[in-house]
């Protein structure tokens, strides 16, 4: 059963006291629950902001437009990165976030329904994948549900098989027409002499000779 993906958390200020009661709980080690619970909490969905989120190919979005409920449906995106609706047809939706395409939506319902109100939520995530390939147990492509690092990733395909060359892993990344290739030394990180275990993005393929 899918879960709605849920618009960014509102802030709440808190009282000195209470910055002080987390402050000191910031200072104690982490538990070996609490590292369960972080662990738990990076494997389920993210939630998705509609201001900062780009939508991409496979996300499934819940459309609504008020008071028309033959207009309102939930719709895979397209691998050409399109929806179809009724009355715009296709329309673009990857590479907007859900407020741009919701203003996209309104504008084009314009023509057929005077001053429509239009809402976009992502039901589910699917377009933010990374592939690990080579000397991995379980190579192939992951959805990240939330940021993950490179060490993560790895123990998503299962880890290394026993003639992984570790400490010539690359990430290749794209940047415009470019690939860019970013070492990582797993023995460091492993180690502790060096922190160099980054934050992936979608797109990402992990290498490993």
């Amino acid at each position: 059963m899918t879960r709605t993906l849920t618009v960014a958390a509102v802030c709440s200020f808190v009282a000195s006291s209470g910055l002080a009661q987390e402050s000191s709980r910031k200072e104690a080690p982490p538990t070996h629950s609490a590292a369960k619970a972080a662990d738990h909490t990076a494997s389920t969905p993210v939630s998705v902001d509609n201001i900062g989120y780009k939508i991409g190919p496979e996300d499934v979005l819940d459309i609504s437009v008020w008071k028309s409920p033959e207009l309102s449906r939930s719709v895979p995106v397209r691998p050409d990165g399109k929806v179809s609706l009724p009355l715009v047809n296709d329309i673009q939706a990857a590479g907007l976030t859900p407020d741009g395409l919701r203003r996209e939506l309104t504008a084009r319902l314009s023509d057929f329904i005077p001053s429509p109100e239009v809402a976009v939520i992502v039901r589910e995530v699917h377009s933010a994948k990374v592939a690990v390939v080579g000397a991995v147990r379980t190579p192939g492509r992951f959805e990240m549900r939330s940021p993950a690092t490179v060490l993560e990733m790895i123990a998503m395909a299962q880890g290394f098989t026993d003639f992984a060359e570790r400490d010539r892993i690359v990430v290749l990344r794209q940047n415009g027409g470019t690939t860019v290739r970013i070492p990582f030394r797993y023995t460091k990180v492993e180690t502790g002499t060096e922190q160099d275990n980054f934050v992936l993005e979608p797109g990402d393929i992990i290498v490993v000779p």
